[in-house]
């Protein structure tokens, strides 16, 4: 997330913007509203997690127009939501950012779909993974799901951002390695910490908030 005015060229901003109303149709229709409206629990974990995002992601360091680095936090909405809740609880969040002044509303899809819709994909895919590999303790879905995937989510939404910089003109390739992308590895291990604690403290106490916890499988 940092996508400032100026940072996308017209082409870029135009495709950004219709992969960013593709996946936010498909997330919509993933939801299951009906149980969404009954269960008073999952109203709470949504708009709580919003309010949560939205003020964490106003705490950030970077200095370069569009490299900025901060906890992103949705592995564990993914994890507790389901990808498309996640998806539609971190626009909630983004919205506070706009408003507060952090984030400009012309590159609200280009911040959704970096910090929001590919974070809260790839910790989906990771979830998916560890399900069909039918692990049978528990422990692998602290670590895969939680801490390994919160790493591994952040460092593809840090990619996907740096190749928009960088396709546009904004940087050269060595300037990212140099200013980001080396620092990356520093990044995945605080966001995998906290994600994988939250993951790991909800599964102890609270394993009915993780929706895509099948507590069945473990013994």
């Amino acid at each position: 997330m940092g996508m400032t005015d100026n940072l996308l060229s017209p082409t870029q901003w135009v495709v950004t913007a219709l992969l960013f109303l593709g996946v936010l149709v498909a997330a919509v229709r993933q939801v299951d509203w009906q149980a969404l409206r009954r269960d008073n629990a999952l109203q709470h974990s949504f708009f709580g997690a919003a309010v949560v995002l939205g003020f964490l992601w106003q705490l950030r360091a970077g200095l370069s127009p569009g490299l900025s680095i901060h906890i992103f936090g949705m592995t564990v909405i993914t994890l507790m939501l389901g990808w498309g809740l996640a998806v539609l609880a971190g626009l909630l969040a983004l919205v506070i950012t706009v408003i507060t002044g952090r984030e400009p509303l012309v590159m609200f899809a280009a911040n959704g779909l970096v910090t929001v819709m590919v974070p809260a994909l790839v910790s989906h895919g990771i979830m998916l993974w560890e399900r069909r590999r039918n692990f049978r303790n528990f422990f692998a879905y602290i670590f895969f799901c939680g801490f390994f995937g919160a790493g591994i989510a952040v460092a593809c939404a840090g990619l996907v951002m740096c190749l928009m910089l960088w396709t546009a003109g904004v940087y050269e390739f060595r300037e990212l390695v140099h200013e980001y992308i080396r620092y990356l590895p520093l990044i995945m291990l605080p966001e995998g910490f906290v994600n994988g604690t939250f993951v790991t403290g909800l599964m102890v106490f609270h394993p009915d908030r993780l929706t895509t916890l099948d507590q069945r499988r473990y013994r």
